[in-house]
C-alpha cells in the first residue's frame, strides 16, 4: 500500500507461529541477508520446528552448490502413502468441502470472510466471492478430496479450511505436475490448537494419493525458504476513498485535489483493436502466453483447457483483454486481472475495498506501458478502487511510470519438495498464485 500498511499480501498463515519476529527490510537485495536477519529476531526455540521435518529448501543450505536442483525426496510407492487420515484433537473430524454445494461454499465463503488473513493493523481482511473460490478451486482435472474443511463434531460448524489443486509448473526445463496449495484458514478462536500443521501434512497426504510429490505455495512470512520474494504495487483509482479508508495517506504538500487530478486517468482505451477477450480466442490466447512464459524459470505450462478456465472472462471474478490488429486480425498482446475485494474493518462510511490484481499479461506489438495504462483505464471504468501487481515478469517495467506505488506487503512464494539452486529474481518467476 502506498504510503501505510499493507492490505493482506498473502492467503496463507504461518504453521509455525513465528509472525511475530520483526519482519525483515525490505530493502535487503539478497535473501542469505533477509534470511539471517529474520533468523536472529527469532529464539532458538521458535525456529521453524515443522518446516524443519518437511522436504522444502532449509536455510542452512543456502549456497551449498553441491544439492541438485529439483526433486528433495524422491516419489515413495503408493502402497507406503499413509492411506487414512492424519489424527486430528479429539473435538474435531475431517470434512471433504463440496464446493458445487451452495451451502458448503457460503459456509467456506464466511470461514473466510470472517477469519483470514488481515493487514498488520486489521483494518482489511480478504473477502473471495463465492464465485471466486469456485473458480480457483475447481480448474481442470480438479480432485474434491483436496479441498479439505475440519469441524466441530458436535456442532458441525466449519472452523478450518485449506486447499490443494492441479497444475503443471515448468521449473526451468522440467515440467512438473505439482499442487497449488492455497487457503490455509483457521478459525481466530482455535489459532492455539495447532491445527495448521496436521492440516498441511493431510492435504500433502491427499496430494501423494495422487501420486504427486511437488506443491507451489505462497506466504506473507518468511518460512524455508523462499525461492524468491516479491513486492506488492499499488495504484490508486479511487484516492479519495483509499485516504479515507487509511489504506493510502496524502503526500507530503499534497491536497486531496491535487492527490485526485495526479492520479486522474483517461476516458478511454488508447490502444486500437482492444477488446474482450471470447470463448473462440482461446487458442490464440494460448499461443501468445506459452511463447511470453518460456522466458521465465519458474511458469505455468498452459493448455487451452487452463487458459479458457483462468482467463476466459467472468464477471466480477477475472477480467480479460487482448489487442486484435484492425488490418490482418492478429491477436498480439493480451492483458488480465481478477477481483479481490477485502473487507474494510471498522469504517462506518465504506464496507469494501474493490481492488484488481494483475494477473498475466503478453505485449508484442502494444508497449506493455500502454497496455498497462489500458487496464487501469478499463478498472477505473468498473469501479475498482486499487489496481495492484506484483514485480513478477515485466512488470518492473511500467509500475513506477504509471504511478504504482510499493506497498509494505512482501510475498514470498515456494516449492514444497523440489530444490532451487540459487533464489530467483522476481523478474524470473513467471507464475501468479491466487
Amino acid at each position: 500500500m502506498v504510503d501505510s500498511n499493507s492490505p493482506p499480501g498473502s492467503p496463507k498463515e504461518n504453521p509455525d507461529d513465528n509472525s511475530d519476529g520483526n519482519p525483515p527490510s525490505k530493502n535487503d537485495a539478497s535473501l542469505e541477508t533477509l534470511v539471517k536477519k529474520f533468523q536472529d529476531t527469532l529464539s532458538s526455540s521458535k525456529k521453524h520446528k515443522f518446516w524443519e521435518t518437511q522436504p522444502v529448501g532449509q536455510f542452512k543450505d543456502i549456497g551449498n552448490s553441491t544439492l541438485s536442483e529439483g526433486p528433495i525426496e524422491p516419489p515413495a510407492p503408493l502402497s507406503e502413502v499413509k492411506q487414512e487420515p492424519y489424527n486430528l484433537p479429539s473435538p474435531y473430524e475431517w470434512t471433504t468441502c463440496d464446493m458445487d454445494s451452495e451451502e458448503t461454499c457460503s459456509e467456506v465463503y464466511n470461514l473466510l470472510m470472517n477469519n483470514y488473513v488481515e493487514d498488520d493493523e486489521n483494518m482489511f481482511r480478504f473477502n473471495y466471492s463465492k464465485e471466486f473460490l469456485r473458480w480457483a478451486l475447481r480448474p481442470p482435472g480438479y480432485f474434491k478430496s483436496w479441498h479439505i474443511g475440519v469441524r466441530v463434531k458436535t456442532s458441525k460448524k466449519l472452523v478450518a479450511f485449506i486447499t490443494g489443486v492441479p497444475a503443471r509448473i515448468r521449473v526451468r526445463e522440467e515440467v512438473v505436475n505439482m499442487a497449488e496449495i492455497n487457503f490455509l484458514c483457521v478459525h481466530k478462536k482455535l489459532r492455539s490448537k495447532r491445527l495448521a500443521p496436521v492440516m498441511i501434512k493431510e492435504v500433502t497426504r491427499r496430494v501423494h494419493l495422487e501420486n504427486i510429490w511437488q506443491a507451489a505455495y505462497t506466504a506473507g512470512v518468511v518460512l524455508p525458504t523462499p525461492i524468491t520474494t516479491c513486492q506488492y504495487w499499488h495504484r490508486s483509482l479511487n484516492p479519495k476513498k483509499l485516504i479515507d479508508v487509511g489504506f493510502s495517506r496524502l503526500g507530503a504538500r499534497m491536497t486531496m485535489s491535487r492527490t485526485i487530478k495526479l492520479y486522474k486517468l483517461p476516458d478511454s482505451t488508447a490502444t486500437p483493436g482492444l477488446r474482450k477477450m471470447e470463448l473462440h480466442d482461446v487458442p490464440a490466447v494460448t499461443r501468445l502466453l506459452k511463447s511470453y512464459l518460456g522466458q521465465f524459470a519458474v511458469a505455468p505450462d498452459f493448455d487451452e483447457d487452463d487458459v479458457e478456465h483462468w482467463l476466459l472472462p467472468t464477471e466480477n471474478v477475472v477480467d480479460s483483454y487482448l489487442v486484435e490488429s484492425p488490418e490482418t486480425h492478429e491477436i498480439t498482446d493480451f492483458c488480465s486481472f481478477y477481483t479481490l475485494p477485502s473487507s474494510i474493518l471498522g469504517n462506518q462510511n465504506y464496507t469494501t475495498l474493490k481492488a484488481a490484481y494483475s494477473y498475466y499479461n503478453v505485449s508484442t506489438k502494444t508497449p506493455l506501458l500502454q497496455l498497462m495504462n489500458d487496464a487501469l483505464v478499463v478498472a477505473k471504468q468498473k469501479d475498482y478502487d486499487v489496481f495492484n501487481a506484483l514485480d513478477v515478469m515485466q512488470n518492473e517495467s511500467f509500475l513506477k511510470e504509471l504511478k504504482f506505488g510499493p506497498g509494505d506487503g512482501q510475498l514470498h512464494y515456494y516449492l514444497y519438495n523440489y530444490r532451487l539452486q540459487h533464489a530467483l529474481k522476481p523478474s524470473e518467476l513467471g507464475l501468479v498464485l491466487l
